[in-house]
């Protein structure tokens, strides 16, 4: 398990072994949310990233709103 420290500026570091196995870069984006006293850092992921995950997908099957509520 990897550890960090956090700084008198607040800062942290992200062990080099959790940013080669996430492959954050430089600059990169991270969200952080508190839930429970629990801190997560979840990278952003760029919406251009996304194209094509859908690809292939039916719409017959996709319910209406009204269907929904």
């Amino acid at each position: 398990m990897a550890t960090t420290t956090i700084s008198s500026k607040f800062q942290v570091v992200i062990p080099k072994e959790v940013r080669d196995k996430l492959h954050l870069t430089p600059r990169q984006r991270l969200v952080v949310i508190e839930k429970g006293g629990v801190i997560t850092l979840v990278p952003e992921v760029p919406l251009k990233s996304l194209k094509g995950v859908l690809k292939g997908m039916t719409t017959g099957d996709v319910r209406e709103k009204q269907d929904r509520e």
